[in-house]
């Protein structure tokens, strides 16, 4: 039987870690918590009948916990529940069908928080990396409702209209994506094939060069007497660039691009839109407090701008005033429909309803304006090819040029 390293932690709260022999590392998991132990964590390092499969040979910080993968298992639970499944044995089915190793171990440790009489809602908690706050709180509404099934449905359709949403987005951005990666590859390699055929000759007919040529010259020297240090040059600040990105200032100019880029402005605004009215519209509707609603609501958005907003609409409603006027004093960021629908939603009573409709407008408008983006980004993306192209073109041409002129 193959070999495997485990970590446990027993009754009195102890970490205790060792190898033991095992059918899989399921069998062994159940091994362990027979014994009043909970897996932490359980590795393969041994066994004669051992083969390995491509998931080992992906580096462990690739092997995260995919959207896809939090969807299926919200909407799978809830179709076993609401089949008279208890919940920790929905957990143990789920927990043996994910092949994410991690994901496996996290619903495993889940399951045993719920044999020890843990709610369902405090055993995500214990995992806020996975399941943000906003997943706890409708797992904690549909707790106390005894609505656990329809609170799970209604995360799982979050989660699917979230994942179709970004999806459509991200793939709007492929094409130019891959044209900007493929132009970038071919200017490489006129730099290290075509480049110094030309200098050659520029340098036997003693050709006066413009600046935009030497320019290019200087380039290619670059990549081919320091290609390594020209490669770690780009690779250190392809890094500082991302960690720029990750820091609290670089974040919030991102935000403001976002924000302020003609075109992508306008899907900015509608996504958010989309995302604020559909997630208050579904804490809403299960009985979560308006006030713990924004405040989860904010945390789901990324935009800090957006997310300044649902903190002034918080801070208005606890002085008495309505949400919609924190919408309809933002509208260079949220649409003006979404302030004035939320105020007759208000006045209706019917806010959660009036917030699904804006929700599934909105994230249609996106789905079209996804579409028109590739239409906008073809013409364009022609246009800078056509300028590089160019610049490249004359660059090397004209002292050509000027060399027949001399004569």
């Amino acid at each position: 039987m193959p070999l495997y390293h485990y970590k446990a932690r027993d009754k009195e709260g102890w970490d205790v870690e060792g190898k033991r022999e095992g059918k899989d590392k399921y069998n062994l998991a159940h091994a362990l918590r027979a014994e009043g132990m909970t897996p932490l964590f359980i590795l393969e390092v041994g066994g004669a009948d051992r083969k390995k499969t491509l998931n080992d040979y992906i580096p462990k910080f690739l092997k995260r916990i995919s959207l896809e993968e939090k969807l299926n298992f919200t909407r799978n639970t809830a179709v076993m529940i609401g089949a008279g499944v208890s919940l920790a044995k929905a957990l143990e089915v789920m927990a043996r069908q994910t092949t994410n190793e991690k994901f496996k171990i996290i619903i495993l440790a889940i399951e045993e928080a719920i044999k020890k009489g843990n709610n369902f809602s405090d055993a995500l908690g214990e995992h806020p990396e996975v399941f943000q706050k906003f997943y706890q709180e409708m797992a904690r509404a549909g707790e106390k409702s005894g609505k656990l099934e329809e609170s799970l449905k209604l995360v799982a359709l979050q989660l699917k209209k979230d994942y179709t949403i970004r999806r459509k987005v991200r793939g709007a951005m492929v094409y130019p994506a891959i044209v900007i990666i493929a132009m970038i590859g071919i200017g490489i390699l006129m730099m290290i094939y075509v480049v110094p055929t030309l200098v050659s000759t520029f340098k036997e007919l003693n050709v006066e060069l413009p600046l935009s040529t030497k320019f290019i010259i200087f380039i290619s020297a670059s990549i081919l007497q320091s290609g390594l240090i020209f490669l770690f040059v780009v690779v250190l600040l392809g890094y500082f660039g991302y960690r720029w990105g990750r820091s609290q200032s670089g974040k919030e100019k991102i935000d403001w691009i976002f924000t302020n880029l003609p075109v992508i402005k306008g899907i900015n605004q509608k996504f958010n839109a989309a995302r604020t009215c559909r997630t208050l519209s579904s804490l809403i509707s299960s009985g979560v407090n308006i006030l713990e609603a924004i405040s989860i609501t904010k945390g789901v958005l990324q935009n800090h701008f957006y997310q300044n907003i649902l903190e002034d609409a918080r801070l208005k409603i606890q002085r008495g005033d309505t949400i919609s006027r924190a919408f309809l004093g933002s509208e260079n960021l949220y649409p003006p429909l979404v302030g004035e629908m939320v105020a007759i939603g208000e006045e209706t009573g019917e806010l959660s309803g009036m917030l699904l409709r804006l929700a599934s407008f909105y994230e249609n408008e996106v789905n079209q304006a996804t579409k028109d983006l590739s239409t906008i980004i073809e013409p364009l993306l022609m246009i800078v090819i056509g300028i590089v192209v160019g610049f490249f073109a004359v660059s090397m041409i004209s002292p050509m040029y000027n060399l027949v002129g001399a004569f």
